[in-house]
């Protein structure tokens, strides 16, 4: 069986520093979370890097401290892609703030940059980008639409790890937008007001268990989330703040540490496999793209819920070759680390089948978008009509095994069954 991700072979050079962090006797707030944290704020571009529990922890330290720093007030409006994983939204409304959803691109899946400023109003006071799959998702039009309307701009680099941004962030006259003091080539982590890290297991930074992290630049939002964390204390036994338990352990910043010198290696090994697919997947049902004209032949299969997108600007009579290069193109300026490679089928569950029984695990990123999850019935029903691209997304995407532990002959055989399937 060819794994989704084998997550033995990958932990297993590490397993060492699990030993050394038994044997100090030391298990919570010690060295091994100070070097951490040392190491990947100087490796993301930051001054701080604060340890939590996990990603989602992370994103919502960073809006409850914008809030107890009169940044953010209850009923604020935070923008946010709409194909996102639920933890996104989950942090805003956690926080007493009001998610607007916004489509992706169907090419490159991020946030669709040419959309967020008509859904900007009075009460719109951030806007929150997600590094999906491992895809850069800043741009330029971002980074100038966040100052000239006043809004902070949060990463979720919860897939990104080690990414890099097509060009950095300007230095000057930056009102709300930071950029990366401490590196010439910043990363995403780096890009915005704040962001939040996830080094959930299978993630391309991943730890033995739940961890998390929150970078910034700002030194005054830094000390108030390292509060918040430690029930809303920077005293013992002082609490100034109604906080929470939220903090990275010794046996996971330990195993972190030890694998940070690795991720810019193993990150490439994830661009090669995907290199390989790109170039030799060549299946007229297997697409790289979630462009609608491509998928439109079987659209049968895809919940009747969907309403059906307009045609593509990418004509159905393209040759594969033409459609390839117009993706590279579109593509060309976007780093991608590769969390996910995704592909998109409209017969998504009978390939997904296939591949299993031909001996190839696979994953869906994500089967129900969050706005039609039953927990936000009610709250998010401005959205739930308008939304045919993440609809489309969330009925097609299949994920392919695509991590630094899989072999050539592996790939070998998922090129050869997609391109029969």
């Amino acid at each position: 069986m060819i794994k989704y991700i084998d997550l033995q072979a990958i932990n297993k050079p590490y397993e060492h520093a699990a030993d050394e962090v038994l044997q100090s006797g030391w298990y919570l707030r010690g060295e091994w979370t100070r070097r951490f944290e040392d190491a990947y704020a100087q490796y993301i571009g930051t001054r701080h890097c604060i340890g939590c529990g996990n990603g989602l922890d992370a994103l919502t330290l960073i809006l409850r401290a914008y809030k107890e720093l009169g940044r953010l007030h209850e009923g604020d409006e935070v923008i946010v892609p709409a194909n996102t994983y639920i933890a996104s939204i989950l942090a805003i409304t956690e926080n007493g703030l009001r998610p607007m959803l916004v489509e992706p691109s169907p090419i490159t899946f991020q946030i669709d940059d040419t959309l967020i400023e008509q859904a900007v109003t009075e009460r719109t006071k951030a806007l929150m980008i997600v590094h999906l799959y491992g895809r850069c998702a800043y741009t330029q039009r971002i980074a100038d639409l966040c100052r000239r309307h006043h809004l902070l701009l949060i990463e979720d680099n919860a897939q990104a790890h080690g990414c890099r941004p097509p060009q950095a962030p300007p230095k000057e006259g930056m009102s709300s937008v930071c950029y990366a003091a401490t590196s010439s080539q910043p990363r995403t982590g780096s890009l915005g007001d704040a962001a939040a890290h996830s080094f959930y297991p299978t993630k391309n930074l991943g730890a033995m268990g739940d961890a998390g992290a929150v970078t910034t630049n700002d030194d005054e939002l830094a000390q108030m989330i390292r509060a918040l964390g430690n029930y809303g204390s920077t005293e013992k036994y002082v609490f100034d703040h109604l906080g929470r338990n939220s903090r990275i352990d010794e046996l996971q910043a330990a195993i972190l540490l030890a694998k940070l010198p690795d991720l810019d290696r193993a990150n490439q090994r994830r661009r090669d496999i995907a290199a390989r697919y790109e170039r030799e997947i060549n299946n007229p049902n297997i697409h790289f793209t979630c462009q609608p004209s491509e998928l439109i032949a079987d659209y049968s299969e895809i919940p009747a819920s969907l309403s059906q997108p307009e045609a593509s600007p990418l004509q159905p009579e393209a040759s594969q070759d033409e459609r390839r290069g117009s993706l590279h193109e579109q593509l060309a300026e976007r780093d991608c680390v590769y969390h996910v490679f995704p592909v998109f089928c409209s017969r998504r569950d009978a390939l997904r089948q296939y591949l299993l029984d031909n001996g190839v695990q696979t994953e869906v990123h994500y089967p129900i978008p969050p706005h039609r999850q039953l927990c936000y019935q009610g709250l998010l029903t401005s959205a739930t009509d308008g939304l045919p691209i993440t609809d489309l997304i969330h009925a097609t995407e299949l994920s392919l095994p695509c991590h630094p532990a899989l072999l050539e002959a592996d790939v070998d055989r998922i090129i050869e069954l997609l391109n029969a399937f």
